[in-house]
């Protein structure tokens, strides 16, 4: 049976202010989830675009709404990098949020970068399910992703055969043509985003304007692209800080 995905859109003039609307709502997300099942369950996204939105949950007044000893942490994709090296997506999130807030290490679940590809998914995929013992597919409270020029979000690229992945819940991936940093990557695959209860995207930056009108437009021939297939159990939400507002369908906001 298929759900019908909630799909809304937040505009903002600039990446500040969408990420401080988008954090009101992680900290309003996080007090309901560990209200009702006594803890909170995030998967972060990299690359630059959330550090702004990292910085603003470890500032007041996020910091001291969240109880942060029941928030858990995971990552939806990671570069296969040594954890101190500048493309890691587990170093952006402990400078910006992670070292800032009261997360017991515990709690923390970083993607194993330092290690072979095919290995460190499978390692990462065992650590989910012991995690989410009893659950046949894991359910993250909430998943944060960003989207690049061509579509793809986490690392689920567009063509890549891992987008028909039905099983796995971590892969995997080579880099495409032209990436950098030119590393193998780790990387959630579909059916673990779309078992969250919500998904949400912060797309920021003109070059990515027509890719973001096109996907939340429905428009024909965007159902391939990877950002197009999320469809988690709850709220799809994209966070945007977009000049051309007119790109955009009026149905779609």
């Amino acid at each position: 049976m298929t759900t019908e995905v909630k799909t809304s859109i937040d505009w903002s003039p600039t990446l500040e202010e969408s990420s401080r609307r988008c954090a009101v709502l992680v900290v309003e997300t996080a007090a309901q989830a560990i209200c009702a099942r006594g803890r909170f369950t995030v998967a972060l996204a990299g690359g630059s675009t959330p550090k702004h939105l990292y910085t603003l949950l470890a500032e007041e007044p996020n910091r001291s709404a969240v109880d942060w000893n029941r928030v858990c942490v995971f990552w939806g994709d990671e570069r296969c990098v040594p954890q101190d090296h500048p493309d890691s997506n587990y170093r952006l999130a402990v400078e910006s949020l992670l070292k800032r807030v009261a997360i017991p290490e515990e709690q923390i679940f970083p993607m194993p970068g330092n290690m072979e590809p095919g290995a460190g998914a499978r390692q990462y995929e065992t650590m989910i399910r012991r995690f989410f013992q009893g659950e046949d597919m894991p359910c993250f409270d909430l998943v944060l992703l960003g989207m690049g020029q061509d579509g793809h979000t986490a690392s689920l690229f567009p063509g890549d055969k891992v987008l028909e992945e039905r099983e796995r819940l971590v892969a995997a991936v080579s880099p495409p043509a032209g990436a950098k940093p030119a590393v193998g990557r780790l990387t959630l695959t579909l059916p673990l985003i779309n078992n969250a209860r919500n998904a949400w995207f912060l797309v920021s930056g003109a070059e990515k304007e027509k890719i973001a009108a096109a996907i939340v437009g429905n428009t024909p021939g965007s159902g391939h692209l990877p950002a197009a297939m999320i469809r988690p159990q709850g709220s799809c939400r994209w966070f945007l800080s977009v000049c051309r507002r007119e790109l955009f369908p009026t149905e779609a906001v």
